[in-house]
Parts: structure tokens; C-alpha cells; sequence
């Protein structure tokens, strides 16, 4: 390989880290712009758009490879205008073109993703994700690939042009939606979810499908749903397997908490180490449900340990989320993570190590790369005292000792890299799982550090009347997505069932009006991903299906519904149904690929409890938590302390009578309020 020593390329001047691990590539990277749009226009070379984060161990392992060699370098900067895209800055972009690729090759994406553009019209011709320096895994060498490409672009433009009229058609198609005002919204592809679900079960191992396993915390949700709606039993045991291996196993972090990305097998040993936000925040509260739902001790402690690493590692001074941790650190994926036996006997002692390779699997042969070990809880430590003669008290403490001691040493090694990006969407997720998290596990601390977030968001992101998607380093991208507006709100709500406060429910409602104005279809129904005036791209994607996030329209319909019946505006709930109602033919044909889709159609056939307490703040907080004693993961409840200011009417209408009332609504239709503690614990008990 043959490198530039000292060379700088144009996104040297951008904040994302991930545009500026390739700032000194003597590749000519552009950043997406209009300078680098039209300079493809003025040559006329086709683009080459690269798309990845910084937390992305096969976008390091291509930049190695290609990026850095001059000579790979060289083939690029003849033949292409090449573009960098940080998939994590400009979603709308990496959404479109995973689902190109997805059309062209009939393959799933990926990142690192590369594509080739047409300069006039930004339409992709060939794309792929990974490809190697030199030929390998079945993939051509990537100088070769480059050659190639661009011969058949110069001699088949004619060809292509054709197929990009079939691709532009195909993706316009995808964003689609049927009539949203005709026929029946039904409760068959909710029952179909779970059928589907079970189907997908690897009932040896938890979670679904094989290798590479991912921990599908939306699937998760529904099933924990038909645990507790439907009573189904073996829903509720698919949910605490699943947890129950991906909190023990190599998915989790057993020195400090956290979740990483995925596992490369299906037994939950070995994951990809990269932790991302956006898991994190869906897997806590998930925990937090799981031990609610069956009084698993260690689904509390993960969500739990999780929080406090987010808090510690991931929480900015300010109160913003980070968004990830890299895979890899001193140029090895892992190699923050994991130990030799030789080396965590040395630091534990001789007569603790037993115990400790015990647990944590040390006592078995090396699992990862064939020579090292990834921790994970072989045993638990009630298991201990038949094994090794210790009773669980004393192995409890042994283990605290060897985690204190291993924790101090890795603090010592080269930590994986932090992509300090704070990510509104991302953000919006974790405020909603910390507070969620924190009202189930009776945490504060929890709560308050989500605050923390709502409140940077607030003050940095928000502009009074547009959401801004991130910032770094001062300098706040120029748009807001359909995810940044459906899961603030989303977080919001969740944040006012801690602790109300009328001046969040005012920002809710203003980022409703946004929402709705900049991005709701009421032609078709339902949401688009850019808003109206967003830069004029090759579609419109109108997400219905969930990928690693939930999908931004289910979630969007789910907070219309909410925001609607708590509020009292009708207009919302039309809103909501025609969302719902643009997307059941989607959800309808594959229901567990759109589980936040199908929350919102559960919400709307049947109306979840919604209870809202009056009375002096510590009256109200007393019965609100006498609410929380039973769980009902469906059932919203607010503590509206006595002359909150500035309730919206229908809310301002739900009056004290006495000292405590309470008000228990399905929709927009509401029992008799009761006013004494006997008819409240009577009422406790009608609701799910």
C-alpha cells in the first residue's frame, strides 16, 4: 500500500468525526453539496457516494484498504467525483439510497454503502456496499470495480438513462399511498405480528432468525404487548428468553453496562463492539418492562447499569446524548473488551480468579479470535456456591471486587473513539428510555438525566419554530427529519408522566403544529421523512417499516393519538387514522416488519387507559404511584398538579372536586371521576 503522508481534501472543514477520518485521504472527498454537485455536472464524471458512520468497523477496514492508497486514490480521482456522506448527519440521504441499492441489486444494504451516481440527474446506476482492495469474500477488487463501472457508464448511457426512469419510477411507488380514506382498519395483522414472530423465534437461543442476530427491540415490544394484553404465555416467555440471553451474553457489556450493536452469531457470544445510541435507548426500557413483567433481577440490573454507563460515557456537560462508541480502538475491533485468562488472573488474584473465570466464562477454551476472551455470565451467582463451595453473598461480593479491578485496567487501555454528534432523533429515543426506565424502576436519577437532554434540546436545536436534526461543535445541520419531530414528542409525553410541567406539554404541542405542517401528506395520508421545503432530492421516501428505529410514521400516528386524547383535539386523531390508514396496506403484508405501525393501529381500534390525576402535587404524585404498582405497559398516566398553568381546554376541563379526582378515558370517552382512595383502587383494578 502506498500512502500521502500530509494531504487534506475538502472535509477538512466539516465538525461530523466521521468526514474527518477521511479529511487527510488522498482521495479528492467532497462533502455532499452544491459545489460538489455541480463540479460533477461541469466534468461530467459520474459520483461516487460513500456512505458510513464513524462507529463502523467494515467503513474502517475499506478505508484502510482503499482510501489511504494512493494508487486507489489516484483510479478514484481520475474517474469520479467522489462524495462522502455521513449516514448519521444526513439520513434522508442514506434512506433513499439503501433503498436504490436495495432495487438494484436485490440485496439488503448496508454500510459501508457505495454507489454510483449519474451527475445530471444524482440517480444511482451500480451500488454495493464492502468492497476489498484486491479480490476476495466473492467481491471483484475495488481499482478493477472502478475501471469498470466507469467504462460501462461512458459506453451505456443510453441503457442506463432507461433504467433510471425505471428506478426513479420504483422508488416514487415505494413512497406511495393508497387511498387513505377507503375501507376497514382491522385487528388481523396485529394477531398476524405475533404468529409471524413466533414463527421467527430461535426458541434454542432468544431473539430471532440467525447469524448476524440484531436484538429487534420494536419486535420485542410487541410480543411484551400480547404478554400482557392478550395474557399469551408464550409471548410473555419469548420476551424474557430473549432478554434474558442478550443480558447474559455477549451482546451486554458485563463490566459497565450497555448494549453493543449485534452479535456475528446466533448464540449471542461474540458482537460487533461498536454501542450505539439509538440501541441503547430502545433496549433499557425494554429491560425495565422485562423485569416489570417477570421479576427478573437481572433485566433490572442491565437497564439499570446501562443508564448510569450512559449517564458516565455518553451524556454530554451540556445534557445532550452522544451518539456512539467505535468498534474498534489502537486499530483492532474489540480490543477495548476483551481479556486474556493469564491477564485477569494477574489482576484478580489467585484466589478469586476461580470464581471469576467461573462466571464469567474464562474457565472455557478462548472465544474470541482464538485466543482472548469476550466476558459474558456463564453462571450467575447463585449457581456459584454448588460449582465452587461459595455461598451467593460472598460470590456476590467477589465478582464486585473483580469488576472494580478489571474496570480500573481497562480504563488504562486505548478507548474506542466517540462520535460526539448529538443526534435530535437519537436524543428524543434515550429521553423517552431514561424516563420510561426510570418511572418503572423507581430511579430519579434516570429521569433527570433525561430532563437534562430535553432541555439542550430546547435551548441548542430548537429555533422556536423548527427542529434542527444534530449539532457538533457548535454548528447545527441545516434540516429536521420526521424522526426528530415524532420522537421528541414521543419523549415528551413519557417525560410528563414522571412529572408534569405545562411548559413541555406548550413544546409538544408546538412541535405537533410543526410536524403536521411540514411533513404531513394530506393528499395520501401520512408523513414524508423530508420536510416540504427540505433540498429537492430523488424521492420522498414516507417511511412505514421499522429498521433499527422505529418507523417514523408509527411513531408519529402513536403521539397524535396520545397527544389528541389527552389534549382533546379531534383534529389530531383524523390525522393519526389517516397515517394509519396509508400505511395498513404495508403493515398489512409483512405486520412484524412494522411494529410501530401497529402499536399506533392498536391504539386507535382500542384506545389505551389514560388516567389523569388532580390535586395538590404530593396527593397526585401518591396516587399516581399507586397506578405504578401494577404493570400496564399501555396505560398512560398524568399527575396534574392543582392550578398547572395554561391547560388546553379539553384538559383544563378535567377539574378538581375535592382534594384528589381522577379521570380514567378511553379516547375521548371518560368514566365518572372518582374523588376517594377505595373508588380509586376500584378503578386501578378495572384498567389494563
Amino acid at each position: 500500500m502506498t500512502k500521502l503522508a500530509d494531504t487534506t481534501n475538502a472535509l477538512i472543514d466539516e465538525t461530523s468525526p466521521y468526514l474527518l477520518q477521511h479529511a487527510h485521504n488522498p482521495v479528492a472527498w467532497w462533502p455532499w453539496n452544491e459545489a460538489a454537485l455541480a463540479q460533477a455536472q461541469r466534468t461530467g464524471k459520474p459520483i461516487l457516494l460513500s456512505i458510513g458512520y464513524s462507529a463502523c468497523h467494515w467503513c474502517h477496514v475499506m478505508a484502510h484498504e482503499s482510501f489511504e492508497d494512493e494508487d486507489v486514490a489516484a483510479v478514484m480521482n481520475a474517474l469520479y467525483v467522489c462524495i462522502k456522506v455521513d449516514r448519521e448527519e444526513r439520513p434522508d440521504l442514506d434512506r433513499i439510497y439503501q433503498s436504490a441499492h436495495s432495487l438494484l441489486t436485490q440485496r439488503p444494504g448496508g454500510w459501508p454503502l457505495t454507489m454510483f451516481l449519474a451527475p445530471d440527474d444524482l440517480v444511482p446506476f451500480f451500488g454495493g456496499t464492502y468492497f476489498p482492495k484486491s479480490a476476495r469474500y466473492g467481491l471483484p477488487a475495488f481499482p478493477d470495480l472502478l475501471r469498470r463501472v466507469a467504462d460501462f457508464y461512458r459506453e451505456h448511457k443510453d441503457e442506463l438513462a432507461e433504467q433510471a426512469g425505471r428506478l426513479r419510477q420504483a422508488l416514487a411507488q415505494s413512497a406511495a399511498s393508497p387511498d387513505h380514506r377507503a375501507g376497514p382498519l382491522k385487528q388481523e395483522p396485529i394477531a398476524a405480528a405475533v404468529r409471524e414472530l413466533k414463527n421467527q423465534f430461535d426458541a434454542a437461543d432468544g431473539g430471532f432468525g440467525g447469524a448476524p442476530k440484531f436484538p429487534h427491540p420494536g419486535s420485542l415490544r410487541r410480543l411484551l404487548l400480547a404478554a400482557t394484553g392478550a395474557q399469551d404465555t408464550q409471548a410473555q416467555s419469548m420476551v424474557a428468553a430473549s432478554l434474558r440471553a442478550m443480558s447474559s451474553r455477549g451482546l451486554y457489556d458485563h463490566l459497565e453496562g450497555g448494549f453493543f450493536r449485534y452479535c456475528v452469531d446466533a448464540q449471542w457470544r461474540i458482537p460487533h463492539f461498536e454501542k450505539m445510541l439509538y440501541d441503547n435507548a430502545q433496549l433499557i426500557p425494554l429491560c425495565a418492562e422485562g423485569f416489570r413483567l417477570t421479576g427478573e433481577a437481572r433485566l433490572r440490573d442491565a437497564a439499570l447499569a446501562s443508564a448510569i454507563w450512559v449517564m458516565r460515557e455518553m451524556q454530554a456537560p451540556d445534557g445532550g446524548y452522544y451518539a456512539t462508541l467505535d468498534a474498534d480502538s489502537d486499530g483492532h475491533e474489540g480490543a477495548f473488551y476483551v481479556w486474556t485468562r493469564e491477564e485477569v488472573e494477574a489482576l484478580v488474584g489467585a484466589q478469586d480468579y476461580p470464581l471469576v473465570a467461573a462466571y464469567f466464562g474464562l474457565d472455557g477454551p478462548p472465544n474470541f479470535e482464538g485466543r482472548s476472551h469476550h466476558l459474558q455470565m456463564v453462571r450467575d451467582v447463585a449457581g456459584a456456591e454448588p460449582v465452587l463451595g461459595t455461598a451467593a453473598d460472598a460470590a456476590a461480593a467477589t465478582l464486585a471486587r473483580a469488576r472494580a479491578t478489571l474496570l480500573a485496567r481497562r480504563a488504562a487501555r486505548v478507548r474506542p473513539g466517540r462520535d460526539e454528534k448529538i443526534l435530535t432523533a437519537w436524543n428524543a429515543l434515550m429521553i423517552k428510555g431514561l424516563a420510561r426506565a426510570g418511572r418503572l424502576l423507581q430511579a430519579p436519577a434516570l429521569t433527570a438525566s433525561a430532563r437534562r437532554a430535553l432541555s439542550f434540546i430546547q435551548t441548542t436545536l430548537w429555533d422556536g419554530e423548527r427542529l434542527a436534526s444534530g449539532t457538533k461543535d457548535g454548528r447545527n445541520s441545516p434540516y429536521g427529519y420526521l424522526d426528530d419531530y415524532a420522537f421528541l414528542i414521543d419523549g415528551i409525553l413519557e417525560l410528563l408522566m414522571t412529572q408534569w410541567r405545562s411548559e413541555d406539554l406548550r413544546f409538544a404541542q408546538a412541535l405537533t403544529d410543526t410536524l403536521i405542517d411540514d411533513f404531513y401528506d394530506p393528499n395520501g395520508g401520512g408523513f414524508y421523512f423530508t420536510a416540504h421545503g427540505h433540498e429537492r432530492l430523488i424521492y420522498r421516501p414516507k417511511p412505514f417499516a421499522d429498521d433499527a428505529l422505529p418507523a417514523g410514521n408509527g411513531v408519529a400516528a402513536c403521539t397524535l393519538l396520545r397527544m389528541s386524547h389527552l389534549t382533546g383535539d379531534a383534529r389530531l386523531a383524523d390525522i393519526a387514522e389517516a397515517t394509519i390508514r396509508a400505511g395498513f396496506a404495508d403493515l398489512s403484508g409483512y405486520p412484524s416488519g412494522h411494529c410501530a405501525m401497529l402499536e399506533a393501529l392498536e391504539d386507535w381500534l382500542d384506545p389505551p387507559p389514560l388516567l389523569i390525576v388532580r390535586g395538590t402535587a404530593d396527593a397526585a404524585a401518591h396516587w399516581q404511584a399507586m397506578a405504578e404498582e401494577r404493570f400496564a405497559p399501555r396505560r398512560a398516566v398524568y399527575a396534574i398538579p392543582d392550578g398547572a398553568p395554561d391547560l388546553p381546554p379539553g384538559l383544563a376541563a378535567r377539574t378538581l372536586r375535592g382534594a384528589l379526582t381522577a379521570y380514567a378515558c378511553r379516547g375521548f370517552a371518560c368514566d365518572t371521576p372518582v374523588t376517594t382512595d377505595a373508588d380509586y383502587r376500584a378503578l386501578l383494578g378495572r384498567l389494563s
